[in-house]
């Protein structure tokens, strides 16, 4: 809720830099629930809010359900630059496994294999994100495919599953600028008409 424009308090904004968090399953409908998206409200036009990517987490019932006994949790963070200057940290989590027929009940791994795995979990998490601008990111946060790469990687030193990137912060930002944000949802900013819908200019017929 945002009060209309008076005087030189204009509404536009008031809406300028709030935070919307909402599941990807409500976004995508066919993707999973407990993965949570934070979106940013970075432009108004009429009465469009231009969101931009703002952080990520998982859902608390989805960590519980994770924890279990007879394992060992290991996890990692890495603070990187994408290539559109967006300092992002992430955090990784991810439980060490039983090898097939074995007949131990527990499944601990030492402290140097912690060790080797939470340097492999940064090495693939930095590898994968530095190369990558935002929206090539998110585009990879959605399946968790970076989550499935650590899996890969770390096989040799420990067997895992449950891998999972299970955190991202936005810690800096690079200078707004609104063409990149246009580019982002698909629209050239065209002019907005009284109702807020897109109408196109005339260097555009």
């Amino acid at each position: 809720l945002v009060t209309r424009t008076t005087g030189t308090k204009i509404a536009a904004d008031a809406l300028k830099g709030r935070v919307y968090e909402c599941a990807l399953a409500d976004l995508n409908a066919d993707e999973n629930a407990f993965r949570k998206f934070k979106l940013v409200c970075e432009d108004v036009q009429g009465r469009y809010c231009y969101t931009n990517f703002h952080g990520m987490d998982l859902t608390r019932d989805k960590l519980c359900s994770l924890v279990r006994k007879w394992q060992t949790l290991i996890e990692a963070y890495v603070d990187v630059k994408t290539t559109d200057g967006y300092w992002l940290r992430l955090f990784c989590i991810g439980f060490t496994k039983k090898v097939q027929k074995q007949i131990k009940k527990t499944a601990y791994a030492k402290s140097s294999q912690i060790r080797a795995i939470r340097a492999k979990m940064c090495e693939v998490m930095t590898k994968e994100v530095a190369t990558e601008d935002l929206k090539s990111l998110v585009q990879k946060l959605i399946p968790d495919s970076i989550g499935k790469d650590i899996e890969k990687t770390c096989q040799d030193v420990y067997p895992l599953h449950d891998v999972h990137i299970r955190k991202v912060k936005v810690l800096k930002k690079p200078k707004f600028d609104a063409h990149k944000l246009m580019d982002l949802h698909g629209e050239m900013g065209g002019t907005t008409d009284e109702n807020g819908e897109i109408v196109a200019t005339s260097a555009e017929f």
